[in-house]
């Protein structure tokens, strides 16, 4: 076994290797190119001063709201583990061409829970930068490991989770997989167009029957004079978020994602769409664990997740975590895959076990093997049966419409 282990590392290695030396961005390079600020004289520094203020000002305005308390905090933003509020706070270059804000977010009730973030790619509320607990670290943060040990047979998943219950390192394969930098890189080059294989209906359309359904709820927000938010959950590299900012309906697009990698391809994408820098609907990116959502309860007006049901570990949470976030009469539209579509996967993982079953946290892929079994998943969740439906399209492609 241990032969076999170190020989599948080896060989995977130099593959990801080559992928991500050509894949791998990073916030620094993004900001390299900002322009120095150069004192003139004390007429010039003091009108740099002001502008920096006013920038400050309207950057606080689009991202925040005052309080009573007189700091700035996201109406919707919330810490993930304790749900208070979250303050909000900014430094690091205003002027400069390419330049990004730094955000910093403060737990209202711990001030050693402190999240941080940059403008000009995400805020990562998956984590506080400190919160003075010794937690196990996810695989995640070395993205060569995560790629090697997802593509590995599971006896070898299984050494891994076994020496890390002993250590610092955790590792889900069906999370960690899409932390690899190579698999965002492939994800609109191929990967996501694989679908259809499924019954996918394609993104274009898939987005048209989600819009569709979030109608009514967007409509009523709109006609009240209020604004409405959607989530686009388990974003990927933004292949929705992108047509969701774009599409005029909605004045708040929250695109989020576990995986550095992929919202760091996601503003990069983000970044090259013209018709996005023109359009008027916010959009942020957040880094975030969908067991654990940092919005408010009774917040969210439609949330999307396409294609990402089944990479999600914690699956009952992350459903009645979804309910939790929706408005009253919000929607959720998701796309996902019938078990039977993994088939093959599963089998070869129970051979490769020895014929026994893998453990729900070492399989590829959450494995839904009947429509049943997720309106079950969705009813336990806290959707009522009548504002449920589940509808399969093609093989094996599961389109959700739930209400709450």
């Amino acid at each position: 076994m241990k032969l076999y282990a170190a020989a599948a590392l080896v060989l995977l290695s130099h593959v990801a290797e080559s992928f991500v030396s050509q894949t791998t961005v990073s916030v620094s390079t993004l900001s390299s190119t900002a322009e120095p600020l150069v004192e003139v004289n004390n007429d010039a520094d003091e009108q740099k001063k002001q502008k920096r203020k006013q920038l400050k000002q309207a950057l606080l305005g689009k991202i925040g709201s005052s309080s009573s308390n007189n700091f700035m905090s996201d109406p919707l933003l919330v810490d993930p583990m304790t749900k208070e509020p979250l303050s909000l706070s900014l430094k690091g270059p205003i002027l400069g061409s390419n330049a990004g804000v730094r955000l910093t977010l403060k737990s209202a009730s711990d001030s050693e829970r402190i999240f941080e973030g940059r403008s000009d790619a995400y805020i990562n509320l998956l984590e506080p930068i400190s919160d003075g607990k010794d937690e196990k670290t996810s695989v995640s943060t070395s993205p060569i490991l995560a790629s090697l040990l997802t593509l590995t047979p599971p006896p070898v998943r299984s050494l891994v989770a076994n020496i890390s219950s002993n250590s610092d390192l955790e590792y889900i394969p069906m999370r960690d997989l899409f932390t690899d930098p190579s698999v965002s890189f492939a994800y609109e080059r191929g990967w996501r167009q694989g679908f259809a294989a499924a019954g996918f209906p394609g993104a274009d359309k898939e987005f048209d029957l989600a819009k569709e359904y979030f109608a009514p709820v967007i409509d009523k927000k709109r006609s009240s004079g209020e604004n409405n938010v959607v989530v686009d959950m388990s974003c990927a590299t933004g292949l929705f978020t992108r047509r969701f900012t774009t599409s005029g309906e909605y004045d708040r697009v929250i695109a989020c994602d576990y995986s550095d990698s992929m919202l760091t391809e996601a503003r990069r994408r983000i970044r090259a769409d013209s018709d996005i820098a023109s359009s008027n609907t916010q959009l942020d990116l957040v880094r975030c664990d969908v067991a654990k959502i940092p919005f408010m309860s009774d917040s969210i007006d439609a949330f999307h997740a396409g294609a990402a049901m089944h990479c999600w570990p914690e699956i009952e949470e992350s459903l009645k975590e979804i309910h939790r976030v929706l408005v009253p009469g919000g929607r959720y539209f998701a796309s996902t895959f019938l078990g039977t579509y993994f088939q093959n996967v599963a089998n070869l993982e129970k051979t490769s076990n020895g014929g026994s079953d893998v453990e729900p946290s070492m399989q590829a892929f959450q494995y839904f093997p009947t429509v049943e079994g997720l309106r079950d998943l969705l009813l336990n969740a806290g959707f009522d049966d009548d504002k449920v439906d589940v509808e399969v399209i093609g093989a094996a492609c599961v389109i959700i419409r739930c209400e709450k």
